[in-house]
C-alpha cells in the first residue's frame, strides 16, 4: 500500500502562486513500483480533470489549460511530487488530488493510489 499525503492549497488572489506537494510513504517495493504520478482537480460540480502528469523517468503531461502555467517535478529520491502553479486564475479553483499508478498511464482509472485532498481557491 502506498499513502499519498498532499500539501501546498490555499487560499489565491488572481495572478498568484501556489506550489502544491505531495509525499508518498509505504513500504519499498510498493514505492518502487510507482510509475506515473499525476494532479487532478475536481471543481464543485465538474467532473475529476487531469491537471499534469509525470513518470518515473520525469516525462511530464499537461492538460492544455494549465500549459505554461503550471510546472509538475518529481524527486524520487524524496518519494515527492510537486506541481508549481502561476498566473492563477478563478477556474483553477477546486480540490488538488495527487494520485500514483505503478503503470505509466494518465487515465484515472489506471491509478490505485489517491491522497485526500487539498483545497486551491483563487479569488477574482
Amino acid at each position: 500500500q502506498v499513502q499519498l499525503v498532499e500539501s501546498g492549497g490555499g487560499l489565491v488572489q488572481t495572478g498568484g502562486s501556489l506550489r502544491l506537494s505531495c509525499a508518498a510513504s509505504g513500504s519499498t517495493f510498493s514505492i518502487f513500483s510507482i510509475n506515473a504520478m499525476a494532479w487532478y482537480r475536481q471543481a464543485p460540480g465538474k467532473q475529476r480533470e487531469l491537471v499534469a502528469g509525470i513518470t518515473k523517468g520525469g516525462t511530464p503531461n499537461y492538460a492544455d489549460s494549465v500549459k505554461g502555467r503550471f510546472t509538475i517535478s518529481r524527486d524520487n529520491g524524496k518519494n515527492t511530487v510537486y506541481l508549481q502553479m502561476n498566473n492563477l486564475s478563478p477556474e483553477d479553483t477546486g480540490t488538488y488530488y495527487c494520485a500514483a499508478s505503478p503503470k505509466r498511464t494518465w487515465l484515472a482509472e489506471s491509478y490505485d493510489y489517491w491522497g485526500q485532498g487539498t483545497q486551491v481557491t483563487v479569488s477574482s
